[in-house]
């Protein structure tokens, strides 16, 4: 059995990954964050098992509700139309965002029935043969504590709830589940969680540890480019060393 292995950044780094994301530079840690997301999508493709009936779909970049459900594989699960229906009952439940008040206001008739629409998972698998399909997701999270998986699950379903309800109203033959992959803000990869995924996933045994290895990597690098642009807005356009990115990655072991 595996221990629980949380891979991270070394503290020195971990804080000014910290404050780098207080300085809310969004557009570097959201360009991070789709780096790091489909690095992981690409390569757990790439990985799959020879003979898999799983398909990674949406590999160039991510679709929303409506684009998937013009797709013949989705088609072939239920119809765009019906899905929409069963969505809207879902999405009625779900309270609208003080941003969104305005478009509510223009056409509360569509409002729901296009918030369904627009939503995107950052990933789809779907096994036709077996009727199953993942909705995957990557997050990112506040890691000073080891729960921090269990609060990252709790709000990813909700931000799913409707996606993965409506498909199961909708397609009732088929299994739908969602599959997070949760990176904290300080680097923590929990390595357990990581390869129970895989599993899933239908990746080769013979793969998983460098498929792993290459995550961590990419995420520690992923994020030393967030810092490298945080030291240079600081120190007023200088251009920090970046030099032993990957001598900051360590690890706890926790059994």
């Amino acid at each position: 059995m595996r221990a629980l292995t949380v891979w991270r950044m070394k503290h020195t780094v971990t804080s000014t990954v910290q404050a780098a994301k207080e300085w809310q530079q969004q557009s570097r840690s959201t360009a991070a964050h789709h780096c790091i997301w489909r690095h992981l999508y690409d390569s757990m493709h790439a990985a799959q098992k020879l003979k898999s009936k799983l398909k990674f779909v949406t590999l160039d970049k991510e679709s929303n509700m409506s684009t998937l459900w013009r797709r013949e594989e989705f088609l072939r699960i239920c119809s765009k139309e019906e899905l929409a229906e069963k969505a809207q009952d879902l999405e009625v439940t779900i309270p609208v965002k003080k941003s969104q008040v305005t478009q509510y206001n223009l056409d509360p008739g569509s409002f729901f029935v296009n918030c369904f629409s627009g939503r995107r998972p950052d990933g789809v698998a779907i096994n036709e043969a077996l009727e199953i399909a993942y909705i995957l997701k990557f997050k990112q999270s506040t890691d000073k504590d080891e729960e921090f998986l269990e609060v990252q699950d709790a709000e990813a379903n909700e931000q799913h709830k409707s996606i993965i309800g409506a498909l199961k109203v909708a397609a009732p033959e088929w299994d739908f589940e969602q599959i997070k992959f949760v990176v904290g803000n300080r680097g923590s990869v929990v390595e357990s969680d990581f390869y129970t995924k895989l599993k899933k996933l239908d990746i080769q045994e013979g793969k998983k540890d460098k498929l792993f290895a290459d995550h961590v990597t990419q995420v520690c690098e992923a994020y030393n480019r967030v810092i490298v642009s945080f030291l240079q807005h600081v120190q007023g356009g200088t251009r920090p060393t970046t030099e032993g990115s990957r001598e900051n990655i360590v690890h706890n072991v926790r059994v």
